[in-house]
């Protein structure tokens, strides 16, 4: 659908179309450098089905046309914390697919004319990459610490580069523990997933996200979700769920019970899914995003060796947002929340998610 009226002022039109329709798009993620996991139609469809978020991509590519760049959001329709444009809800960053700053003025261009003519909150980028912050009339929201493993070393020069004490040493434990490592979607490894990540959801005095979301990716992704769970007997004690695209491993979420931290679980498990990353020829472990506050998360990222950079949350925003109110709600809730039972947690959860992303 073209955007008549949307001129950037090196007069691009600027075009949307709906990437779970459009083969163009999956054709754009596979080939483009910057395409990530959470570009893929299969993670837009696990947003959809989980939540009702509607996808859309903004492209200076007409129809007829090989679909050369885009820029994906989705649409979030919330009472609670407001209708806007998030590119991409539950992703810690997703990139636009530009190759050039004229395509860009005039895809932000356009974005910026949503947000105005439909009276949206705001519409925001994530993305690790400054030149968005120039002559973008984007503002910083917020900002994060991005971490990555470079995994083309050996396997032998990657496990000399980590920390002595904090995790060889914790994966050895593990390993004279004979902690046991189960990996796959099956439900069973689904439900002890869920699980433990219930109970760490707790510890932060946070709601579950809804067992549904993981069920949807692993439904939707295939073999690019998989599913790892460290157990000593029959007890599950720490769980990770990582995400696969072309030479990327992402881990997307972990979780784990505390009690049994002193068995080196969570190293034993991250070590594992690199191994199994090497072998199947993989070069990159996505670590994921870490509040700037969190030193404990960012030095527990940097023990691997992994290489930190700076990503940037960027909004335009059609008038004064909500980020204040909410915030003072999100403080009156992790103080019920601490309080809720794990039923009543996890209905919370499936509640109150899809205002979130």
């Amino acid at each position: 659908m073209p955007l008549a009226c949307a001129r950037a002022p090196v007069n691009l039109t600027t075009y949307t179309l709906n990437p779970l329709e459009d083969p163009r798009w999956a054709a754009l993620v596979r080939s483009h450098r910057c395409a990530s996991v959470f570009h893929t139609p299969a993670y837009l469809r696990a947003l959809q089905r989980t939540y009702g978020y509607e996808p859309v991509v903004y492209s200076t590519s007409p129809a007829s046309a090989t679909l050369t760049n885009g820029v994906v959001l989705c649409r979030v329709r919330s009472w609670l914390t407001g209708s806007r444009l998030v590119s991409l809800p539950f992703a810690d960053h997703c990139e636009p697919l530009l190759d050039g700053s004229e395509e860009r003025a005039a895809i932000l261009a356009a974005v910026r004319q949503t947000v105005r003519h439909q009276r949206l909150q705001y519409a925001e980028i994530r993305s690790a990459a400054p030149e968005l912050t120039v002559g973008s009339n984007l503002e910083v929201a917020s900002a994060f610490s991005l971490h990555a493993l470079d995994l083309r070393p050996t396997l032998e020069g990657l496990y000399k580069g980590i920390h002595k004490t904090a995790l060889q040493q914790q994966i050895r434990r593990a390993e004279r523990e004979a902690v046991r490592h189960d990996e796959g979607t099956s439900q069973q490894l689904l439900n002890q997933f869920y699980h433990l990540m219930v109970l760490t959801r707790r510890r932060h005095r946070l709601p579950p996200q809804p067992l549904l979301w993981f069920r949807n990716l692993i439904a939707c992704l295939g073999d690019g979700a998989r599913i790892h769970v460290a157990s000593i007997g029959e007890r599950p004690i720490a769980g990770m769920l990582t995400l696969r695209h072309k030479g990327v491993l992402v881990y997307k979420y972990g979780c784990s019970d505390a009690r049994f931290h002193r068995l080196g679980a969570v190293p034993f498990l991250l070590w594992k899914a690199i191994v199994q990353a090497k072998e199947s020829g993989l070069d990159t472990l996505d670590m994921g995003r870490s509040d700037a506050g969190n030193t404990g998360l960012i030095t527990f990222k940097e023990r691997w060796g992994a290489t930190r950079s700076t990503l940037t949350y960027l909004r335009y925003a059609s008038g004064a947002t909500q980020d204040a109110r909410v915030g003072l709600r999100a403080q009156l809730a992790t103080q019920l929340f601490a309080r809720l039972p794990d039923d009543l947690l996890i209905v919370a959860g499936k509640l109150l998610y899809r205002h979130i992303g």
